[in-house]
C-alpha cells in the first residue's frame, strides 16, 4: 500500500492521491496516511465498484487514475496511462500488466469478461479485468459512474465503447498480487464471476 501511494504521488501531473479504505480491519488507512495520501474510510465493506465510485467523486481533477493498492513500486508505470488521456487522444486508457507464468486461477472470469466485451462491444481485450486505468471525468459522468462489485471494470469499458468514447489498452510492466488456488482465493474468484456475469447480463438486456 505505502509503496503504491509513494509511486502514485511521484507521477507527473498528479496533484491528489486518494485511498478509499473499504472497511478494512488492518493498517491500511494508517499506512496510506503516512505515505502521503488522503484517506476516505467506510464503515463496512461495500465492494470494489462502490469504492471506485466514492473515490472519483471525492476528487476534482479532469482525469481520474484508478490503481489497485498492491501494485507497489510498479505503480510508477501508470504515467503511460495518464499521458494519452491528458493529451485528449483517448478517453479511457487501460493497462495491460506483466504476465507471471503458473500464477492465478483457471481463467474463467477473464474468459467470460473477454467474451462479453467481444459480443457486446466488439472489443478484443487483453486484460479485461485490469483495474489500472486512467479515465476522463466527462466519461465517468456520462456513463453514470461505476458499476457495483467486481464487474466495475468490464461495465465501464462496455459503457464507454457503446457511447463512442475512445478506449485503448496500454502495455505496462505493472505487477500485482495474483490470486492462487486456496479456498479464500476460489471464493474471491467466485464473487468476481458472479459480478462480471451480472454486469454483462444487464447490458445485454439494455440492448434488446
Amino acid at each position: 500500500m505505502a509503496a503504491t501511494v509513494r509511486a502514485a504521488r511521484g507521477l507527473p501531473g498528479v496533484a491528489d492521491v486518494l485511498v478509499v479504505d473499504d472497511g478494512s480491519r488492518d493498517e491500511t488507512s494508517g499506512r496510506a496516511l503516512l505515505a502521503g495520501a488522503r484517506v476516505v474510510r467506510t464503515g463496512r465493506n461495500r465492494g470494489k465498484g462502490w469504492a471506485m465510485e466514492r473515490g472519483w467523486r471525492e476528487t476534482a481533477g479532469e482525469v481520474v487514475l484508478f490503481l489497485d493498492a498492491d501494485l507497489g513500486d510498479s505503480a510508477a508505470e501508470a504515467g503511460a496511462l495518464l499521458e494519452p488521456v491528458v493529451s485528449g487522444r483517448v478517453d479511457l486508457a487501460i493497462a495491460t500488466l506483466s504476465r507471471r507464468p503458473n500464477a492465478g486461477g483457471l481463467g474463467l472470469v477473464v474468459g467470460l469478461a473477454r467474451l462479453g466485451l467481444a459480443r457486446l462491444a466488439d472489443w478484443q481485450a487483453t486484460d479485461p479485468l485490469s483495474g489500472q486505468r486512467a479515465v476522463s471525468r466527462r466519461l465517468l459522468e456520462e456513463i453514470g459512474g461505476t458499476e457495483a462489485g467486481f464487474g466495475a471494470e468490464v461495465a465501464m469499458t462496455i459503457d464507454a465503447l457503446s457511447r463512442g468514447f475512445r478506449v485503448r489498452e496500454v502495455p505496462t510492466r505493472m505487477t500485482h498480487r495474483l490470486t492462487g488456488r486456496s479456498w479464500r482465493d476460489v471464493r474471491h474468484r467466485s464473487r468476481q464471476l458472479i459480478d462480471v456475469a451480472a454486469a454483462l447480463v444487464a447490458r445485454w438486456r439494455w440492448r434488446r
